[in-house]
């Protein structure tokens, strides 16, 4: 039984990269080793970040045992985070070709849910033909994503949102970044 529950968890987790991998058609262009370097890229960057977590900022467990909320350790904390929308810029910039195959193979490496819409952000962020219209508010977006997790807890914090108020606030503002920058791709697409 235990190796059949391992063979679904791995089913649902591999299958819809793979899947993803095989029928875009970025496999006909050779990238699975830039998916895997992507992915060592993911990894390096966490190694980073754990380190800098660990050897600089103190263990918060009992502060929130009493209720205090630090807020610039909480800021300094999710400083730390910006180490991810470095190691995507490199990622997408290490991978050779068009674009849409730099952005699959840079996102199946990645394989992370949370750095979709910021994966979105940095590459409109990369592009040359960006209106600048647009440059300060894809600016602001990607300086403020790091900050995501904080914004939410202080906002929960400063309304002592219940554990379902909170997973709203989080769908509505993991949605209206998702948006923003779903629709900063299609203006950008309109003019190409």
């Amino acid at each position: 039984m235990t190796l059949y529950h391992f063979g679904n968890c791995l089913a649902l987790v591999y299958a819809p990269y793979h899947m993803a991998y095989k029928y875009s058609g970025i496999s006909e262009y050779a990238t699975f080793s830039k998916c895997v370097y992507a992915g060592g890229l993911y990894i390096f960057t966490q190694l980073c970040k754990m380190l800098l977590l660990a050897t600089f900022f103190p263990d918060t467990d009992t502060s929130h045992a009493t209720g205090e909320f630090n807020i610039f350790l909480e800021i300094l904390k999710a400083t730390v985070d910006l180490a991810d929308l470095l190691g995507l810029y490199l990622a997408l910039n290490s991978v050779p070709g068009k674009g849409h195959a730099k952005i699959l193979t840079s996102a199946i490496g990645w394989a992370s849910a949370e750095h979709v819409s910021t994966a979105a952000l940095v590459w409109l962020w990369t592009r040359s033909d960006l209106p600048r219209r647009h440059a300060p508010l894809v600016a602001g977006m990607l300086a403020l994503s790091p900050y995501r997790a904080l914004i939410e807890e202080a906002v929960g914090s400063i309304f002592s949102l219940s554990a379902w108020a909170l997973l709203a606030l989080r769908a509505v503002h993991a949605s209206a970044v998702g948006l923003t920058a779903l629709a900063m791709y299609a203006v950008l697409a309109q003019q190409i």
